[in-house]
């Protein structure tokens, strides 16, 4: 993507790039995109909840004021678009959340903290929570079972960095443990588990998958006899070098770790144990939704939707 950095350094961290939406570009448009989004062309007050609202003006201008406050003729109580949401206490210009959540969204491997801070000038721990809040935004919602009749469900585990308190040694013993599951045709749910035995896996599978649907594993010796609970169980032998065998395969499953793992590598580099599962949320969410073309209007819906997540809270 071709870039163009401003050179006058009062402007410092800005940067012109062509493909960026408008409402990146600019802090009032970014203003009333993320209005748009939240309330449509009905604006309500966040405090009492009632649409008897106006924005409020410079009384020498007539423009709508710099910090952009609306009031309500209820409660009297001044209100922004970020109250509410994740984008609350934040001093971060809207632009530059508008321009993370771009990023995060259109990014198939996610966005480094490094990278927003370079591109808007952001300190860089300022740039770090904003992601986290990004997260924080695209996690999950209660879901009802995955598969059903005719459905094939994918399931595998991979492993990830090193749990903490342990030395690195042989083996798996050492790292962080995810199992994931994968609708063809649909959505991939991951878990970060303590272990991979019989019971963690019976456990994530009975809770996620209808037993209507059609299981299809590898070869470990953990998914047998779960296997037998649902409507049809198939497994392939890698260490046999069988990769597919009909309808029978995991390769679903695997291109989401081959993209988890490329993130890690190739963006985050290091993900801590206590941060793990909001990563899977982020590579799911983008996995989820990777076939709508309204992935970056859809990602700011979620944040505006999303509870307030406190620097207190995230660090606890």
């Amino acid at each position: 993507m071709a870039k163009t950095k401003v050179q006058n350094q009062s402007t410092k961290g800005d940067t012109v790039i062509a493909a960026l939406p408008f409402a990146c570009q600019d802090e009032k448009a970014a203003v009333e995109f993320i209005e748009n989004q939240r309330w449509g062309d009905k604006p309500f007050c966040p405090l009492c909840g009632v649409f008897n609202v106006y924005q409020m003006k410079d009384s020498k201008t007539g423009e709508r004021q710099a910090n952009f406050r609306w009031r309500c003729h209820d409660c009297k109580g001044q209100f922004t678009v970020r109250k509410g949401t994740v984008l609350e206490d934040s001093a971060i210009p809207l632009k530059h959340w508008c321009f993370g959540f771009w990023r995060a969204a259109t990014s198939k491997k996610g966005v480094s903290a490094l990278e927003i801070h370079r591109q808007t000038g952001l300190s860089y721990k300022s740039s770090l929570f904003l992601l986290h809040r990004i997260r924080y935004a695209m996690a999950g919602t209660p879901f009802d079972p995955m598969g059903g009749e005719g459905k094939y469900i994918e399931a595998d585990e991979t492993y990830i960095g090193r749990k903490p308190g342990t030395n690195k040694r042989r083996g798996y013993g050492h790292k962080n443990a995810v199992v994931s599951l994968v609708e063809r045709g649909g959505g991939v749910r991951s878990f970060h588990v303590p272990n991979v035995t019989a019971k963690t896996i019976k456990d994530v599978l009975l809770s996620q998958v209808s037993p209507a649907s059609r299981l299809m594993t590898d070869q470990a010796k953990q998914y047998i006899k779960i296997g037998r609970q649902f409507a049809r169980h198939e497994w392939v032998n890698h260490v046999q070098d069988e990769w597919a065998r009909g309808d029978a395969h995991t390769n679903t499953v695997e291109g989401f770790f081959s993209l988890l793992k490329r993130g890690i590598m190739g963006t985050w580099h290091r993900i801590s144990a206590k941060h793990l599962p909001a990563y899977l949320e982020e590579m799911e969410f983008r996995f989820n939704r990777r076939k709508r073309s309204d992935l970056f209007v859809d990602t700011l819906r979620h944040m505006v939707t999303a509870s307030v997540l406190t620097f207190e809270k995230l660090t606890a």
